[in-house]
């Protein structure tokens, strides 16, 4: 691969899984019952592999407890892949050190879904951020007060915010904050945790058209992860649909809305709200989105599936391109 054509992040068969020791209760009951407590295992993501060009919008979407946020975190670096790799620019990332390891750690920066939650609420806003050119000396500190008021213009916010906290503001404000911080290290990569979900419709708006703007001035590369197949279908040029753990379908945004394959991806579209459907009536997918402690077998839709046969319970779907750009983990496309 070149230069030329290698992508800003690449996944290979990345695994997540979380691990907890039983704890002291754990441990009596099961001494009670002789039988002895055992280590419990959340499998979050299960072999993803996806490549993502570029200047370019990949949404990732799924339902509540899929591991869309925990992939999201894992490209971040906040999460270390428990089997897999990670590439940024064609590095293996587990591999990275010195400056190469700060230039990842910087050139993939994450915005938060609760804007809240994500700013130490004792910091002024000029303080959150300039934090990161101080800690990482990026900048003298005599030019950090015109860097941040720049950030602070850039995002649509006036410089007399500098001195305000931040439950000083709204919450898209805040929400605005969040992309100023992530920024202020000038990265290449985004990556974006349901980023409009806790706002107002008509502030959405505002900070979709935000990050649209900022891909078109810096030229930056979003991992764009949301449960609003509306908000993905706007701003995306490639989806991926996730489930428990699984990617099962991938294709560019116009095929995903137009030629799903996918039965899962079909049933969300199916739920998607349309004023030109008012009086279909709505049928939810039926049952709810299994354990990660135990997942099903073979095909992990299956349990849920109107179409699942006696295959799908027993081995697990490949990933293959159906068409160009077009991947789906399916027996019925056999």
């Amino acid at each position: 691969m070149t230069a030329m054509t290698t992508p800003v992040i690449e996944l290979r068969d990345v695994h997540k899984r979380f691990v907890s020791a039983p704890d002291l209760l754990q441990k009596i009951v099961g001494a009670v019952a002789r039988q002895p407590a055992q280590t419990r295992t959340v499998h979050a993501v299960n072999g993803v592999n996806l490549q993502i060009a570029k200047g370019e919008v990949l949404g990732l979407v799924g339902e509540s407890g899929c591991g869309k946020s925990t992939l999201g975190r894992v490209v971040a670096g906040l999460h270390p892949a428990t089997e897999g790799q990670l590439l940024y620019q064609g590095q293996d990332v587990s591999q990275l050190g010195g400056q190469d390891k700060l230039a990842y750690t910087l050139g993939v920066q994450m915005v938060f879904q609760d804007p809240q939650a994500s700013l130490n609420p004792r910091q002024k806003l000029h303080q959150i951020l300039g934090e990161a050119l101080h800690v990482h000396k990026l900048a003298p500190a005599t030019e950090v007060p015109g860097k941040v008021d720049a950030a602070l213009a850039e995002v649509g916010l006036a410089s007399e915010y500098r001195t305000r906290l931040p439950h000083q503001i709204s919450g898209g404000q805040r929400q605005r904050i969040g992309i100023a911080r992530a920024l202020m290290v000038t990265p290449e990569f985004l990556v974006c945790d349901e980023p409009v979900a806790a706002l107002d419709v008509s502030i959405q708006a505002q900070v979709i058209n935000l990050f649209m703007d900022l891909r078109a001035q810096r030229g930056l590369t979003y991992l764009f992860i949301s449960h609003d197949l509306g908000v993905v279908r706007h701003i995306s040029d490639k989806v991926a649909i996730m489930y428990l753990g699984k990617i099962v379908e991938m294709a560019p945004t116009a095929e995903i809305f137009g030629q799903a394959q996918h039965p899962y991806t079909q049933a969300l579209l199916a739920e998607v709200p349309d004023v030109g459907r008012r009086k279909r009536v709505f049928t939810p997918i039926k049952g709810e989105i299994s354990s990660p402690l135990n997942p099903p077998s073979g095909c992990t839709f299956h349990p849920r599936c109107p179409h699942a046969m006696e295959r799908c319970k027993q081995e697990v779907p490949r990933l293959r391109e159906t068409a160009a750009g077009h991947v789906t983990a399916c027996h019925l496309l056999d």
